[in-house]
């Protein structure tokens, strides 16, 4: 736990000091603690509405979505975005819910007009069509902490994103 915090801790100074948001994985108490910008809720974390109730109305909270059925529910829950994935097959989880692919992506779109971020195994290269295909914003572990070169792999996905895709109907 004490570890968690003094990571938790050192991460929201560096966010600060870059003027980023720092959104804590999972943890409301967490969040809290080191007074983070929001949370992002799994399926089985805490409930949204207590969550808002714990953090207020100032903070960010994310919810992450695997199917059209989650995604409706997120619209009634009314987190501030969705988290939709994963979009390919990642190696980040092993247990990860099924591939929703780039249809997925389109179909969720189609169901709300909340932010939407999609997750799991995405790359640079793939970043356009996903964006094309309707999300706001990508979410990415493996492609970036993996890479030998961590400032060029990021670097990357900043101009892939810039970088418009043509519309995939």
């Amino acid at each position: 736990m004490k570890d968690a915090y003094l990571c938790a801790r050192a991460l929201r100074q560096a966010a600060a000091e870059t003027d980023s948001l720092f959104i804590v994985n999972d943890r409301c108490d967490l969040a809290l603690a080191v007074d983070a910008d929001g949370v992002h809720l799994g399926q089985e974390d805490l409930p949204i509405a207590y969550a808002r109730r714990l953090l207020g109305p100032g903070k960010i909270i994310g919810l992450s979505t695997h199917t059209q059925a989650q995604v409706q529910e997120a619209v009634g829950a009314q987190p501030d975005y969705i988290g939709f994935g994963p979009i390919f097959s990642t190696s980040t989880k092993t247990d990860h819910d099924p591939v929703v692919g780039l249809e997925g992506l389109r179909a969720a779109r189609a169901l709300t007009t909340l932010p939407l971020f999609a997750i799991g195994g995405i790359t640079a290269e793939s970043s356009p069509m996903i964006m094309a295909a309707g999300a706001n914003g990508v979410a990415v572990i493996s492609a970036i902490l993996t890479a030998p070169d961590l400032g060029s792999a990021i670097r990357r996905f900043q101009q892939s994103l810039a970088t418009p895709a043509r519309p995939n109907p």
